[in-house]
């Protein structure tokens, strides 16, 4: 938009040719002509990074408050408010003079944690910052989403040596996935942390995509089930994910899925309310809301087994390494645990050279 003349050549007289201070008067005039006084308001610009990380963990609270029916901090509000509130050099900085060096001093102090969590605490303050510049845009620089890109690349390594090898303790032999299984089914009298444990184990999938599952995406005639794909990430809807399993899947699935809705929840549990002391009541089933409601099962099972530190999340760990093994292209593992195939060459490489290795000794043909 031209407004006038600056006042190189003539005098200024506030109408057609202007001095900095009349166009700077009337270019503010303009902006809050945009949208009126609400336009105007929104024309913040003392708004600060603190309040910008506020705003974004009190969105993340209430959309995960909103899935799991109750009032709940989300992850991001744990990991913001520990790595990225307390920092007060940071979240005193204005948005608008935010810099790369801001940032990347930022990571420097991020001292005392491990490499992935650097990685998940930087990606989690990087979806703030660019979340606020898609609303603020008109009040900051044109540059900031580059500024954001480039001060949030990471200055450490993500993953350390020692933390390759915690991870690597993490996969299970199909033994050992067969033995928590069963003990899960004999530590379970209702049977439905055992139908839990069970289908993590058979998909690979996360705790969050099973608890969205519904009857209906259990396919008996074509032996699969329709897994929902993760909330992770942006862009166009994902559709469902096909997994194939078992027969002795499908049998347990049978019993839990035989006289019900084919809209009801798939994965239920018994929920209860405490009546006095040590006495609790039953108040009827629901779907499982959060991880955290496997948690003392889990430990229990773990200690029984004498797999103390094992997580829930190997189950999901041993399904990829198990494609892997077997030689299944790097893409269909992927997209069988919706991930990509980056995040599958960076964390399970040494599998991956494993299973080519294989391969490449069945070309081998005896010369002499």
């Amino acid at each position: 938009m031209k407004i006038g003349e600056a006042d190189d050549r003539a005098e200024a007289d506030g109408q057609s040719v202007f001095n900095w201070k009349q166009a700077l008067d009337s270019a503010n005039q303009w902006f809050d002509s945009l949208d009126g006084t609400e336009g105007a308001a929104e024309l913040d610009f003392s708004l600060t990074v603190r309040e910008a990380v506020e705003i974004h963990i009190s969105e993340r609270d209430e959309k995960v408050s909103e899935r799991v029916g109750r009032p709940v901090r989300s992850t991001a509000s744990f990991k913001l408010g520990r790595y990225v509130l307390c920092d007060e050099k940071l979240c005193g900085r204005k948005l608008i003079e935010l810099s790369e060096g801001d940032l990347k001093s930022w990571q420097r102090r991020l001292k005392g944690i491990k490499g992935t969590t650097k990685a998940r605490v930087v990606t989690d303050l990087k979806a703030a910052l660019n979340a606020i510049y898609e609303e603020k845009r008109r009040l900051l620089p044109n540059d900031f989403a580059v500024t954001v890109k480039h001060g949030l690349k990471p200055t450490f390594t993500e993953v350390s040596a020692r933390e390759e090898v915690a991870r690597e303790n993490q996969v299970l032999e199909d033994a050992q996935i067969r033995q928590i299984v069963q003990a899960a089914r004999e530590h379970d009298e209702e049977g439905d942390f055992a139908l839990l444990v069970l289908l993590l184990a058979a998909t690979g999938a996360r705790f969050s995509q099973l608890a969205r599952m519904r009857v209906c995406d259990v396919q008996f005639d074509q032996a699969r089930l329709m897994v929902p794909p993760s909330s992770k990430g942006r862009g166009k809807a994902k559709s469902y994910i096909r997994i194939q399993v078992g027969q002795d899947v499908l049998m347990v699935l049978r019993g839990f899925c035989e006289g019900r809705r084919s809209d009801a929840i798939l994965l239920e549990r018994w929920h209860h309310r405490q009546t006095g002391p040590m006495a609790w009541q039953r108040t009827g089933r629901q779907g499982w809301k959060t991880p955290s409601e496997m948690r003392r099962p889990w430990i229990e099972l773990m200690e029984k087994l004498s797999l103390v530190g094992v997580i829930p999340y190997s189950l999901r760990h041993s399904s990829i390494v198990r494609g892997l093994r077997v030689g299944l292209p790097i893409r269909l593992v992927a997209a069988k645990h919706d991930t990509s195939v980056a995040m599958i060459e960076r964390h399970y490489a040494r599998w991956i050279s494993d299973s080519l290795d294989d391969l490449s000794m069945r070309a081998i043909v005896n010369l002499i």
